[in-house]
């Protein structure tokens, strides 16, 4: 594969596990947390397509950074630094805004931090793969 497509197949297939990941604890394991929280504050949960799109978009960003991320910092760093800013800042965003189910982070957190891990390794195993 030519070396400048590397980093394109790393954030692809990284995006591609994020949103896998988005998809299965929000929509399978949470939705029903989701839905009933936004109900109790008298909102309908956004589901329209246009907020999947917006989601995906999100989770190719998100592999995006820790792509960039991955290149100047250890596994661990990556991982740690790219979790931080990814969800830590957007569940304080979320719960300023009153919208998040705090019922939900005993499963976010770990569920969040394998997600990023993954997708730090996907990054890693990718690189490795074009150098070595």
């Amino acid at each position: 594969m030519h070396p400048r497509l590397r980093p394109i197949l790393s954030i692809f297939a990284a995006g591609v596990w994020i949103n896998a990941s988005e998809f299965f604890r929000n929509q399978v394991l949470l939705h029903d947390t989701w839905i009933a929280h936004f109900r109790s504050l008298g909102m309908t949960f956004p589901e329209a397509p246009v907020n999947g799109a917006v989601w995906g978009l999100w989770g190719f960003m998100y592999a995006s950074a820790i792509y960039y991320l991955h290149l100047r910092l250890n596994l661990l760093q990556t991982t740690v630094v790219s979790w931080v800013a990814g969800f830590v800042l957007m569940w304080l965003v979320t719960w300023n805004l009153g919208v998040l189910p705090l019922s939900i982070l005993p499963i976010a957190v770990p569920l969040s931090l394998l997600e990023t891990f993954v997708a730090a390794l996907i990054c890693r195993r990718l690189l490795a793969t074009a150098v070595g």
